[in-house]
């Protein structure tokens, strides 16, 4: 089991499982709906189903916890050093430092289920906490793309990724990205960065929300 991202119209669900993709669609009513009752003015773009997803990806929900890991670490000033290489002793006690920065709830990267749920391509300055009486997926955590693209940006140089002054990738870097091996210390780390900033981007450019499932 994995985590799945997406950005864009599911054009796979919409051809072959028309049921589904209608649940998609009254999801994104629901959080439509959610986000006008707290003043936020983005509706996910409509459009023709047969358009495919403008961004699809994904890794095993391991990756995320090292990578939230990573950031959490960085922001301590600690040496950030690849959840391969710690003992399960350690990791543990890294995941409590993870937990008491996420009950500061002011991180998009930490403050988002690990399943489900969205980030919009709006500019929050904190994650939004939706009243569980909307009903939206993840537990009514919604993320900003521009805020997630921010924190990552931030913790790159920390897991050996160095994206350009204008937060994009060189060819070099991207090939580098492309190109990881299983003996990469920061694999894991790295493969789920390279995910979720290829979202946020597609996400920002495009309007549409990103979707964890």
């Amino acid at each position: 089991m994995g985590l799945s991202i997406t950005v864009g119209l599911l054009n796979d669900l919409a051809r072959n499982d028309p049921e589904g993709w209608e649940h998609h669609l009254g999801a994104f009513d629901l959080l439509n709906r959610a986000l006008a009752g707290q003043g936020v003015d983005w509706r996910e773009p409509g459009g023709d189903p047969a358009g495919g997803a403008l961004h699809a990806g994904g890794f095993p929900y391991g990756y995320l916890s090292h990578l939230r890991r990573s950031y959490v670490l960085r922001l301590l000033g600690e040496p950030v050093t690849p959840a391969r290489a710690v003992d399960d002793e350690q990791y543990a006690r890294d995941q409590e430092k993870v937990q008491d920065e996420l009950s500061m709830f002011s991180s998009h990267l930490l403050c988002h289920a690990d399943n489900a749920g969205y980030y919009v391509p709006v500019d929050l300055s904190e994650p939004l906490f939706l009243p569980e009486e909307d009903g939206v997926a993840g537990y009514g955590m919604v993320g900003s793309s521009q805020r997630l693209q921010s924190e990552l940006l931030w913790l790159a140089p920390g897991i050996g990724i160095h994206p350009d002054e204008d937060g994009t990738l060189s060819p070099a870097e991207r090939a580098k990205l492309g190109a990881l091996a299983s003996t990469d210390p920061f694999e894991p780390e790295k493969f789920a960065w390279a995910q979720l900033h290829a979202a946020c981007r597609s996400s920002i450019a495009s309007g549409h929300a990103i979707v964890f499932g």
